[in-house]
């Protein structure tokens, strides 16, 4: 199931950066051609931004396509290399517990103080701050699943040049 979910934010995400090309492409029609700016187009494609980053980051472990620098894990014998990626894998775990925390925190007083942007929109804040304990969830339940995985021996190892590729 929660492999299903990272498939679904990855899914979401995507569709979100495509609807941020096509608001950007309307306001530089809209600015250049009709000189008519947009009071919506900057603050939505940003907003739209923070949630699809957020939101890809557990499909981006799911497929293990997180930036590494595989230089030394390649010299590493599979053993040590599992070892590494559950240290790894930890690693994200405890960040992602520290995020959620003071996401939700950050999150809990915008609602409580009514905070929102300084543009025409006016936008409250919590709107896009709960991008990240949200995000940051999703990732810990996947990192959770990961974890597992590599308990149980079907954890990734470097195959094909590339750490933790499972094609």
């Amino acid at each position: 199931m929660i492999d299903r979910l990272s498939e679904l934010g990855g899914r979401i995400a995507a569709w979100m950066f495509f609807l941020i090309a096509c608001m950007i492409t309307w306001e530089v029609v809209a600015r250049y051609l009709f000189l008519a700016p947009t009071i919506w187009a900057e603050e939505m494609s940003q907003f739209f931004q923070i949630w699809a980053t957020y939101l890809a980051a557990a499909y981006v472990l799911k497929h293990r396509q997180l930036i590494v620098i595989d230089f030394f894990l390649m010299r590493m014998w599979p053993g040590m290399r599992r070892v590494v990626d559950l240290f790894s894998l930890l690693f994200i775990a405890l960040f992602c517990l520290v995020a959620i925390w003071y996401g939700t925190d950050i999150l809990l007083e915008s609602i409580r103080l009514g905070r929102a942007t300084s543009t025409m929109l006016g936008v409250p804040k919590w709107m896009t701050e709960s991008a990240i304990p949200v995000g940051f969830g999703l990732l810990l339940l996947q990192t959770l699943v990961e974890i597992r995985r590599q308990l149980r021996g079907g954890g990734p190892a470097i195959a094909g040049g590339h750490f933790g590729s499972r094609h």
